[in-house]
């Protein structure tokens, strides 16, 4: 194992990869060394490895974007600090100082013959903590694919850590038939030549499953998991009509297992790129068709999305849902779709609901279309009288009723 304490200062504050391209041996390291070093903080967006726990966090403190991954028992436990803020802002927050970054600990493919390291699983703000930090450290990992994006210069990293170890894997989720259900809905939205964005999970995995007679899909998004290597497989997923990086799918976290690593590994068909280009606005805009589905905890009767918190349990995050809320819903022939269940904890709470539990993520002013296993509420340009009779629709039946006495007041006085 490193000594990191030729290289950490007392009070130093640390900027970790993320995900799939979490370094692992130096994440390991700073849990056993940093008591020692004294006083150090740390920033990772989201964790798989299962590395962080109450235990592990008197090391250091940690804050992150939200309670994503194997976070959620770090809030349980009040041992993580969560930053409200969406994903595409944590990179100019580190080069502008308000994410402090003295250390960056990143993972990194061996490098190609320019001595140019790809940064493999993670394309997010890896630059932007390699450009803002006092001390690189980076595993070079030969286990990490080569994939064409985002590349780090050898000349860029201060310790280099030569590792062997597979990267973190994601296995995919289970299907259940209310996601089946939730996905043929959101399904139904996706056309010949749409580009899509969307996260990973059982409903994800369970539409990509259901795209199988489309043609020419494209891909622009901020995360993709193993169902994108069936699409290409199938002859699906081209990129063909994309008006910008045709031929490309534009990608910032490869989060699935070893067959989508192996897939990537040298791969012209995929690009990864910075958040500065997958969530940028100007870059979103250029796209046409782009369907963009993300998940919420809960969303109220006027169309409020909560996908952060359920009531005193702290469980998601905003992560990139409001940037590609607004893209989809003003792509010409696309649309955004939050997709959810409609109830939880077996059917004995509706996630159609008068009053949010928690913060608004994303305001009922950029909502376009809200999913669940019994259909869609398209609210985009609706009353709000309008709005709470459609979202009634789709929620649970046994809740209706209820929902309805709540709408009442909405309906009467029109807001």
């Amino acid at each position: 194992m490193i000594d990191l304490s030729p290289y950490l200062r007392r009070g130093d504050r640390i900027v970790f990869g993320q995900a799939c391209g979490e370094p692992v041996s130096l994440v390991s390291a700073l849990i056993e060394q940093g008591a020692r070093i004294g006083d150090l903080s740390a920033f990772i967006a989201t964790s798989f490895s299962g590395l962080f726990t109450p235990e592990s966090a008197d090391s250091f403190r940690l804050s992150s974007m939200g309670a994503i991954g194997a976070l959620r028992s770090m809030t349980k436990a009040g041992k993580l600090q969560v930053i409200p803020i969406h994903v595409s802002q944590v990179a100019p927050m580190i080069t502008a100082g308000i994410i402090g970054c003295d250390v960056a600990m990143i993972q990194l493919s061996p490098a190609d013959a320019n001595g140019n390291h790809s940064c493999g699983l993670i394309g997010d703000y890896v630059r932007a903590a390699v450009d803002k930090a006092r001390v690189v450290i980076a595993e070079i990992n030969e286990a990490v694919p080569y994939v064409p994006g985002e590349l780090i210069p050898a000349s860029a990293i201060d310790v280099a850590i030569p590792v062997s170890r597979p990267p973190v894997e994601v296995a995919p989720a289970k299907i259940s038939t209310t996601d089946e259900a939730i996905a043929r809905h959101c399904a139904a939205y996706i056309d010949d030549g749409s580009v899509i964005q969307t996260g990973v999970g059982a409903v994800p995995d369970a539409i990509l499953r259901l795209l199988g007679d489309r043609r020419d899909l494209g891909v622009h998004s901020g995360m993709l998991g193993d169902g994108l290597v069936e699409l290409v497989q199938a002859g699906v997923l081209t990129n063909a009509r994309k008006e910008i990086d045709t031929g490309v799918s534009i990608n910032g976290a490869l989060i699935g297992t070893r067959r989508l690593y192996d897939w990537a590994h040298n791969n012209p068909a995929i690009r990864m790129c910075a958040t500065s280009y997958t969530h940028d606005a100007a870059v979103l805009g250029r796209l046409s068709r782009l369907v963009t589905i993300n998940s919420a905890l809960e969303v109220d009767l006027t169309g409020q999305v909560n996908a952060e918190q359920s009531g005193a349990a702290y469980l998601g995050g905003t992560g990139g849902q409001v940037d590609f809320v607004r893209a989809g819903a003003r792509s010409p022939g696309g649309c955004s779709i939050i997709a959810l269940s409609a109830s939880a904890k077996g059917g004995s709470l509706s996630k159609i609901v008068p009053c949010l539990s928690g913060p608004v993520t994303t305001a009922r002013s950029d909502v376009d279309i809200i999913v669940t296993e019994y259909g869609a509420a398209e609210l985009k340009g609706q009353t709000l009288t309008e709005r709470t009779r459609r979202l009634i629709a789709i929620a649970d039946p046994a809740f209706r009723e209820e929902l309805e006495r709540s709408a009442h007041i909405i309906q009467q006085r029109g807001f």
